[in-house]
């Protein structure tokens, strides 16, 4: 459940969480058009750095390596995919157009099946950021001044918020039930899904008694008896939010530009120079 932990939001006092949550999601938003223009790996790497700083300056390294460590099942199975297919089935889309035969080729397809993987790790990377420095109070009153209908920012903050806590929910319960001497690693596949059901129907039956007082929380407070709401803060932007919203500008056109008339070298053509 590190995978989790990772998006969860931790209340620090730093320039990053002060930030606006709409400068930030613009952010991120260009990181994710960013990796998703480049399949070069040197190109990804400089990707991969770029929201490091933000994560030393906002203090959740720790909380950042939960979230890379929890997508580390995820990221092998991209790498091993791109690696087979690439293998058996070579196309331009993987880089290599004929059947691997020298090590040349088995370096150029190791090298893309890499960059795809690090292509995923960056999109996690930086929505992670995103979500660990973002209250979702915040995040909610952005969508909000962002015109979006607030029965959608309710729903999608309150999603936000339970999450995490189903997730924390899910390794007590699975503690709890290891300790009464359930065993979730061993057996074949069949055995192993099977295991889990001592799991997830206490976590469904308390998931659902949650939404049920939810529901019953939002009723004695009249939730949607008046049309029009009020906000006791209002998101403006400050001059941190404006030069952020300048380097991810100046970012996406740089990007652009290189994506368009500078051919990036791979990292195997650099290294047989």
């Amino acid at each position: 459940m590190s995978v989790f932990e990772g998006f969860k939001f931790r209340k620090v006092s730093s320039v990053v969480h002060n930030l606006d949550p709409r400068v930030k999601f613009f952010f991120v938003l260009v990181l994710f058009v960013m990796a998703v223009l480049f399949t070069n790996f040197l190109a990804l790497l400089v990707l991969f750095l770029v929201p490091l700083p933000f994560v030393f300056v906002a203090k959740v390294n720790r909380q950042w390596l939960r979230s890379l460590r929890g997508a580390a099942l995820l990221a092998i199975f991209i790498f091993a995919t791109n690696f087979i297919f690439g293998y058996f089935y070579p196309t331009s889309l993987s880089g290599i157009t004929q059947p691997v035969d020298t090590l040349f080729e088995y370096v150029v397809l190791l090298e893309r099946s890499v960059a795809m993987t690090l292509r995923f790790v960056v999109l996690i990377s930086s929505f992670s950021v995103f979500f660990l420095t973002t209250s979702p109070d915040h995040l909610g009153l952005a969508l909000q001044q962002s015109h979006v209908p607030y029965e959608f920012c309710f729903a999608f903050t309150t999603a936000v918020r339970f999450v995490p806590v189903l997730a924390d929910e899910a390794q007590t319960i699975m503690d709890a039930q290891k300790a009464r001497g359930l065993e979730l690693e061993r057996g074949n596949l069949f055995k192993r899904v099977r295991n889990y059901i001592p799991i997830l129907i206490p976590l469904i039956v308390n998931a659902i008694r949650r939404s049920l007082e939810l529901a019953e929380s939002m009723e004695s407070r009249a939730w949607g008896a008046s049309k029009k709401r009020t906000n006791l803060y209002e998101l403006k932007l400050k001059r941190a939010d404006y030069v952020l919203v300048v380097i991810s500008v100046l970012m996406l056109i740089c990007a652009v530009y290189v994506w368009l008339f500078v051919p990036v070298p791979s990292l195997t053509t650099l290294l047989s120079l």
